[in-house]
């Protein structure tokens, strides 16, 4: 039978696969899911043929026969995360043959050669001579160790691939039936990415996010590009599943699919029956290793984590930074950016060469900074070609005027405090430019058929280049190729001599299309996983800095969190909506946040609620400060807030809303500080355009409660329950 036929009889699988066992696949079940106290397993309901790991909190099985992940249940709160065993699964493995791509190794057709329980806390599973779906018997043996610690699940696995086939991905761990608590509780899923918390529902809607052309089912991937950890969120529980090597040595996705689909494709509902149409419904989770092993070598797969937690993303995310204390190195941070401080993002040419800032125009805007209390320029297109044109050059732009002009008025800024932070681009070449048609494109990542890739350029001031017609598309330089990298970093060394106090990468957080490069020539053996390259750049970067100033300030454009040992200061933007997970992770972080309305009090409101850095972007980033005096007049409030309340909103400890919650009429949004002397400030913001709101503050056990707000920064004393005009905030102190 073909794959799709096979993955549709989902129910003829693990136990039933080597048993004998076959589903009846006649008459149309209409019995939904099992209720919590239905979904409950304990051992003695695990049949005699499963090889058991149990502590107080979690028990796991795996099928003696098949080695296929059969149960999978958190005790304390009674919820079966893979609760059928027939549809449990054991591991999945892709050798495309060299006149067929699609060959698929399903660990449904596996027999295991071991499943050996090592110790109450640890089995082993192995299979050998694995049989494909078009290529016959392949001489191949994965193996894998699973370890049950303190309700932490540990996947070891490993692959010795003895064919002539390239394995590209596997996927371990492999869950076939991921439930739900019950039936009538939503799960969803959650990840980092661009220092928010970013997520989807997979129950009980699920949107497909591949394509209806591209898969049989609807599928959902996080990449480990974007984040380390997912959450497998549910109201009052979840799951956290981490792969746990922080360098990124390959792609892992936390793959989601749904089978056999949805009742609907206008609502993305997902059926309550067991089965539909005889088949049966359950929802796949698998983390997917793109590990491309050569032939006739052995890889060791990332190992995979997965923990339940009880409450919301919070806790899960607290047990990411748990293993983040045992490798983030914390890296060296001046002084002047720890404190409050605030920015301002200037555009001063284009790839259309309006040339709108000439170098001899920049003091005016730093004396606009002196005037206005901002202590730092982020200056864009500065360099030739203008923002998002000639990279990766870092030489000054003749149209702009001398390399001279450009270092006095640097230098002119750091006389008067302002520090000039120089925007940069190293991960693209301008593909107009002579130097990539003479040099730089040695260095382009390239696909599997040896194509380079392209990204695709932005457009700019003009109707021609709005339309995209001619707009400077690039191709995307290869980080893992060392000779690439130096001349990055010669690139790098033109901003120190400006003798800039910092530089921003913009699009740090991306290489564009480009996952895995196969450049046959570039100092490595092919593929190589792109984003591998990053901390060595960004090693090689730093080091070249450190020589003439320790102190010179990495920022980045949303870096990721592995990237922050080096990038620490990043730069991203925010909505109403966005849930502030890197200020979570690391309170005194300083991150930065975009402001570019006219009136722009409710992103501010949203700045002072996470303690994020203020930088002015008027005009798009294109204009002076004082051309929205609106906009600036409540920004220095917020700044001389926090400045006067610097242990309550500065150098407290960030909880987000945990430890307060609110009563109100409106639809607050809240955060709450930690002072280090334990007295806790709790901030309410009212982003209502014309409704002033009563919200009441509730503090366990509070202290003596004080307010104060940007319109009356002095404190007052205050009860729990306050008024908080529209478009305002209030600060609520214990004294």
């Amino acid at each position: 039978m073909d794959r799709r036929t096979f993955n549709k009889l989902a129910g003829v699988a693990a136990i039933g696969a080597v048993s004998g066992n076959v589903l009846d696949m006649g008459a149309e079940q209409t019995t939904p899911p099992p209720s919590v106290t239905e979904n409950s397993v304990g051992l003695s309901s695990v049949a005699s043929n499963q090889i058991v790991l149990e502590d107080r909190e979690v028990l796991i099985a795996f099928d003696a026969d098949s080695g296929a992940l059969t149960r999978f249940h958190r005790k304390s709160t009674q919820w079966s995360i893979q609760r059928r065993p027939e549809l449990g699964i054991s591991f999945r493995l892709f050798a495309p043959l060299p006149n067929r791509r699609d060959n698929f190794v399903l660990g449904q057709k596996q027999r295991a050669v071991e499943v050996k329980k090592l110790s109450d806390q640890q089995v082993r599973l192995q299979w050998k001579n694995l049989v494909s779906e078009h290529g016959g018997v392949l001489p191949m043996t994965f193996t894998a160790l699973v370890t049950l610690d303190h309700g932490a699940v540990t996947f070891d696995s490993t692959l010795v691939n003895d064919s002539s086939l390239t394995v590209e991905t596997i996927d371990y761990p492999y869950l076939g039936d991921l439930s739900s608590p019950a039936r009538d509780t939503p799960m969803r899923s959650d990840h980092m990415w661009y220092d928010n918390l970013v997520g989807d529902a997979i129950y009980p809607d699920f949107r497909n996010e591949k394509g209806y052309w591209g898969v049989d089912f609807p599928t959902k991937t996080i990449e480990s590009k974007q984040s380390l950890f997912c959450l497998i969120q549910c109201p009052e529980q979840g799951m956290y599943v981490e792969m746990h090597n922080p360098n990124q040595p390959y792609l892992l996705e936390f793959t989601f699919e749904q089978h056999p689909g949805v009742l609907d494709s206008v609502n993305n509902v997902v059926p309550t029956a067991h089965e539909i149409s005889g088949i049966p419904v359950h929802l796949e989770f698998r983390t997917c290793h793109f590990v491309f092993t050569h032939p006739n070598t052995t890889k060791k797969l990332v190992p995979v984590v997965l923990r339940c937690y009880s409450g919301d993303w919070h806790a899960g995310v607290d047990l990411y930074k748990q293993w983040r204390a045992t490798w983030f190195q914390k890296p060296h941070i001046a002084d002047w950016v720890m404190g409050v401080n605030s920015w301002q993002q200037l555009q001063v040419n284009t790839p259309e060469q309006d040339y709108s800032i000439p170098y001899r125009d920049l003091p005016k805007y730093i004396d606009e900074c002196v005037a206005n209390g901002v202590g730092a320029i982020q200056l864009v297109g500065w360099n030739i070609e203008g923002q998002d044109g000639g990279d990766p050059s870092l030489d000054i732009d003749p149209g702009l005027g001398t390399w001279r002009e450009l270092h006095d008025a640097v230098a002119y800024a750091q006389g008067k405090g302002v520090k000039m932070i120089m925007f940069g681009k190293l991960n693209w070449a301008d593909m107009t430019t002579e130097w990539f048609k003479k040099e730089l494109y040695k260095y382009a990542a390239t696909d599997p058929y040896g194509i380079p890739y392209q990204q695709g350029g932005y457009s700019y001031v003009t109707p021609t280049q709005l339309a995209a017609i001619n707009n400077h598309r690039r191709e995307v330089m290869d980080f893992l190729c060392p000779a690439y990298r130096d001349i990055a970093a010669k690139q790098f060394q033109k901003i120190l001599a400006l003798g800039a106090a910092g530089w921003l990468f913009d699009e740090i957080c991306h290489h564009g299309p480009v996952e895995y490069s196969f450049s046959p020539d570039h100092g490595y053996e092919a593929p190589g996983y792109i984003y591998a390259g990053d901390l060595p750049m960004s090693r090689q970067l730093r080091a070249t800095a450190d020589k003439v100033n320790p102190d010179f300030i990495f920022a980045g454009e949303g870096p990721q969190d592995w990237l922050m040992q080096y990038y620490p200061v990043s730069y991203f933007r925010i909505n109403n909506g966005s849930r502030p997970v890197a200020r979570y992770i690391d309170s005194a972080a300083p991150l930065i946040v975009a402001v570019t309305g006219f009136d722009d009090r409710e992103m501010l409101n949203l700045i002072l609620l996470n303690r994020y850095i203020i930088s002015y972007e008027p005009y798009n980033f294109k204009g002076g400060l004082t051309d929205f005096p609106l906009t600036l007049a409540y920004g220095k409030k917020i700044d001389a807030l926090r400045k006067q309340y610097k242990s309550y909103l500065w150098d407290a400890e960030f909880r987000d809303t945990l430890g307060a919650s609110i009563t109100s009429d409106g639809s607050p949004r809240h955060s709450v500080f930690v002072a280090s002397n334990g007295k806790r400030a709790v901030v309410v913001v009212n982003n209502h355009p014309d409704r002033a709101i009563t919200a009441t503050v509730n503090l366990p056990h509070p202290g003596d409660l004080v307010v104060a707000t940007p319109e009356k920064p002095d404190t007052a004393p205050t009860s729990n329950t306050l008024q908080i005009p529209a478009r305002s905030l209030a600060v609520v102190m214990e004294r």
